[in-house]
């Protein structure tokens, strides 16, 4: 997905820049980047992170980089900030979000006289100058920005540096978050409302969606006002989002707990029995555990509802696996997903286990994760996903690497049902968890990833565990409903 963080201040910037920065590695795997104006003009440093934090690539840029703003990127695709140079001025930009009508507007940069692109990602125009040329194709920054979130499909938010401050300018519908710090004598620009917490500085407001506002040391003046309808991505809760954010007022850790408690009370009868996978409603585990690190607050709400004890069967090695995301190859990442959990045999041996997960995609790795479980001496392996079933690629943000929806597990399923072409109405119904067709295709997920009962969490426990309207919510991932 990706990440950003900016600072203005009234003095030094940046070591606030990358501390922020740096405390969103969390949301990309491929490149960290930095941009700061001050008395040399415009420095930018870019590395590439994949096989080093964040945090040991840009110590000797630190030292280099003087300026009284800034601001900074984590990305799983373009390299970013980038420096632009055009009729609005110079300033840097970096982007959060997906661009789905990339030709089309290419097509109509060049028939607005944009000669050429000079930032190539994979193969591929990068997606922050192409931001870039859509802004300056209007007569202000502001313009552009207005113009930005009308024509790009998909979402974008973006943050510029400007030697006046930084503009950020929030996606049209909220898919993502944009938080306001403030200490004395600066203010802050976070992906992530914890990000700043640390470095002094207090939660200020929230951008609302589509809103645009102009950040300096001396306050924040507000270019453009929110609009009203909004879609905020509810799998920041379920995973990625860390747990000490908050968004629209919600804290991720707190939300999970919530999500945990209810997938417990489905399996306690409480809220009836429906989408349960085995034909017996009620387990009797002795210990709930959440595969780590994003299962594991889902588990501990599970375990507090039901009263069975939570437990660590297995163990994340963070030594040399610190970070959560993984290498690109998907090889490479199901051998470091399993490298990275050690198993504790003495809480395995003749268990029965429930396992909490954020999710199921491909369905690889949770089931080697089972596999090794047997292998260990586990009697029983429950698995309780975090999600309702996802059913469909996200349309909105990079959040999956997945090629194909063919890649999801559930999707195979369906075309082996029903053929290659499956219409909205048959996807809506598998997407129904009291659909026969649902029940069914849970049914064959658990047995082909060998778990001894499987229950996903339904869409409306987890808008309940969210907390906020459900008009407000993108659940298309699940739903397919825009």
């Amino acid at each position: 997905m990706g990440g950003f963080f900016g600072v203005t201040s009234k003095d030094d910037c940046v070591m606030d820049l990358f501390f922020g920065t740096d405390y969103h590695s969390h949301l990309g795997t491929r490149r960290g980047g930095m941009a700061v104006y001050g008395p040399r003009g415009f420095q930018r440093s870019i590395h590439n992170i994949e096989n080093s934090p964040f945090r040991t690539k840009f110590e000797r840029d630190v030292e280099e980089l003087e300026g009284r703003s800034g601001i900074g990127s984590i990305s799983d695709n373009e390299p970013q900030p980038l420096l632009i140079q055009s009729h609005l001025g110079s300033f840097a930009i970096v982007t959060v979000g997906k661009i789905n009508n990339e030709e089309e507007l290419v097509h109509q940069a060049y028939e607005n006289g944009h000669i050429h692109f000079m930032e190539m990602s994979g193969g591929r125009i990068n997606a922050t100058e192409l931001t870039a040329s859509i802004i300056n194709q209007k007569q202000s920054l502001v313009e552009g920005l207005l113009y930005a979130q009308e024509m790009i499909k998909g979402s974008m938010t973006i943050l510029i540096l400007t030697p006046e401050g930084i503009y950020a300018s929030r996606d049209r519908y909220g898919r993502t978050p944009v938080m306001i710090g403030r200490k004395e004598n600066a203010f802050c620009v976070s992906f992530e409302s914890f990000a700043y917490i640390n470095l002094g500085y207090h939660d200020y407001s929230e951008l609302g969606p589509g809103e645009i506002v102009l950040v300096s040391p001396d306050g924040i003046q507000s270019l453009s006002k929110p609009r009203k309808e909004m879609k905020i991505c509810s799998f920041l809760w379920v995973y990625y989002g860390y747990p000490t954010s908050s968004y629209e007022g919600v804290n991720v850790e707190d939300m999970r707990y919530r999500c945990g408690r209810i997938l417990a009370q489905r399996d306690m009868g409480c809220r009836g029995c429906s989408g349960c996978s085995s034909s017996e409603n009620t387990i009797h585990p002795d210990v709930v555990a959440g595969v780590p690190d994003s299962g594991t607050a889902h588990a501990i709400g599970y375990a507090n509802e039901s009263g069975i004890p939570f437990a660590r069967p297995f163990i994340k090695y963070t030594p040399t696996w610190p970070r959560s995301f993984m290498p690109q190859n998907q090889s490479q990442r199901n051998l470091i997903a399993k490298m990275k959990l050690i198993p504790v045999n003495a809480l395995i041996q003749g268990k029965s286990l429930l396992l909490i997960d954020d999710s199921i995609v491909r369905g690889t790795q949770l089931g080697e994760t089972t596999e090794f479980l047997y292998e260990s001496g586990a009697k029983e392996v429950h698995i309780r996903p975090a999600c309702p079933p996802l059913l469909f690629g996200c349309k909105y943000l990079n959040f999956s690497r997945s090629n194909s929806e063919l890649d999801l597990i559930t999707r195979r399923i369906i075309r082996e049902r029903e053929g290659d072409e499956v219409s909205e109405e048959i996807l809506a119904d598998y997407a129904d968890p009291d659909s026969q067709n649902y029940h069914e295709m849970i049914e064959e997920i658990r047995k082909r990833l060998n778990f001894t009962s499987l229950k996903y969490h339904r869409l409306d426990d987890l808008v309940e565990s969210i907390g906020i309207s459900p008009d407000k919510l993108c659940t298309y991932c699940w739903s397919g409903k825009e």
